[in-house]
């Protein structure tokens, strides 16, 4: 299991993802109150199930440690029931995929020119994009002609079927 990340669970906490991030701390907040029976073992050392760790970062969500609190009572936890472990796991891969602000996005173009717009992000939503060019081919400093746009009769200029004027 990836190791749960304090920065997400203090995001989560917090109400950041939106619909999705509020989704997946309700789910978390019902995986930690199943019953939990490794904490309550007579003479034997008390582990805490996680319910007061996640009850003080819903009340302080900008606190950090006590994301750190609650991620540590999550890893006992998981450490010792398997099938809570299980649940845990499946419920953090759904998780990473909330945007909580801590991931990052490289973005690169390489191998030749481009023409027309490129845009260049993660998660797009809604995006049109308009390019306007003109009928003429365009030039590089090389002298190398680009990319050509289609004349009225569907073919470009100087193509196969193009028309040549003399």
């Amino acid at each position: 299991m990836d190791p749960i990340s304090a920065t997400a669970l203090a995001a989560l906490a917090g109400g950041i993802g939106g619909e999705a991030g509020r989704q997946a701390w309700t789910a978390l907040s019902a995986l930690v109150r199943r019953p939990f029976l490794g904490g309550e073992a007579d003479g034997a050392l008390v582990v805490s199930s996680g319910e007061a760790e996640l009850a003080a970062l819903a009340g302080n969500p900008e606190e950090l440690e006590r994301a750190h609190q609650l991620r540590t009572a999550l890893a006992v936890r998981a450490a010792l029931d398997a099938e809570f472990r299980l649940a845990l796991d499946k419920w953090w891969q759904q998780a990473q995929s909330v945007r909580t602000g801590e991931s990052t996005v490289t973005n690169q173009i390489s191998g030749g020119t481009q023409y027309g717009p490129v845009v260049q992000g993660r998660d797009f939503n809604g995006l049109t994009i308009t390019a306007h060019g003109s009928g003429d081919p365009r030039t590089t400093p090389d002298g190398i002609h680009g990319p050509t746009r289609p004349d009225t009769e569907g073919t470009a200029p100087g193509g196969p079927g193009s028309r040549q004027e003399d």
